[in-house]
């Protein structure tokens, strides 16, 4: 089978091992055992576990704070609840936003990416009594624009709003999964929809029936043809699928551009 699907893309990874380190290298994962490590062996390490010791000798367990129950309000720097996310997204997207903002699909409304804890400052007030506040950030993709909202979870008031041009955080699934949904419509995923169907003897017509990683791609002077020429001003995807329960599909030749709604591939 392996043999049979290097004609189309140019390789099927087998092997779970190897697809773990090719897509760790591909998109800067630090695989487990690796992130924290120091110069000097992992030094560091070995102080942390002696400082964790007893007299005895022995290494007492970790203490691991426990996210507050969903539905309930956190304090302090707990991990965000469920419902926290849900007000921290509706005070972010007022209706302004809403109307004027494109997602990912073409629809109105922006592109939501990511939900995070603002984290508590040292101002000397008691932590556990410090306000909950969210940064929101969303995509337009009317005008590639990063947006970046602070809510207060207490008051419901947005207290900051930011945008940039050119800045291109990580994807979301979402994105992803649109990114894959145009590459498959497109004739240069011809490779892809072959060495699918190599793999599993089926067609391959969804986003649903492939697991997605992606990466965003910029654009590097010489190395791409010119329809890529604005990836980093644009929202470009390098995507990593991999058949469910099956082969990883090497497509890092062809780059999506969510913004435009293209496909191209590299020339190198």
């Amino acid at each position: 089978m392996r043999n049979i699907v290097h004609r189309h893309l140019g390789k099927v990874v087998a092997g779970a091992a190897v697809a773990v380190a090719g897509t760790a290298v591909m998109v800067g994962i630090t695989l487990p055992g690796t992130a924290g490590a120091d110069e000097s062996g992992g030094s560091g390490a070995g102080t942390q576990a002696a400082q964790q010791a007893g007299q005895d000798g022995a290494v007492r367990p970790g203490v691991v704070q426990q996210a507050p129950a969903d539905g309930d309000r956190g304090k302090g720097s707990d991990p965000l609840t469920d419902d926290e996310i849900k007000r921290a997204e509706q005070i972010a997207a007022n209706r302004q936003l809403l109307n004027s903002a494109q997602n990912v699909k073409g629809d109105r409304g922006p592109q939501r990416l990511t939900v995070d804890l603002v984290d508590p400052e040292d101002d000397g007030t008691d932590g556990a009594n410090a306000p909950r506040q969210a940064d929101v950030t969303f995509y337009d993709y009317k005008n590639d624009t990063l947006v970046t909202k602070t809510v207060d979870l207490d008051t419901g008031k947005v207290e900051e709003t930011g945008t940039q041009h050119g800045v291109q955080p990580p994807l979301s699934r979402a994105e992803n999964a649109e990114a894959a949904k145009l590459l498959i419509a497109d004739p240069l995923g011809a490779g892809l929809k072959a060495d699918y169907k190599d793999a599993t003897g089926k067609a391959l017509t969804s986003p649903d029936q492939l697991l997605l990683n992606g990466a965003v791609y910029r654009a590097t002077p010489g190395a791409q043809p010119a329809v890529l020429d604005k990836c980093g001003e644009h929202r470009c995807v390098r995507l990593f699928p991999k058949v469910v329960n099956g082969p990883w599909i090497d497509a890092r030749k062809l780059i999506i551009d969510l913004s435009a709604g293209k496909v191209a591939k590299l020339d190198r």
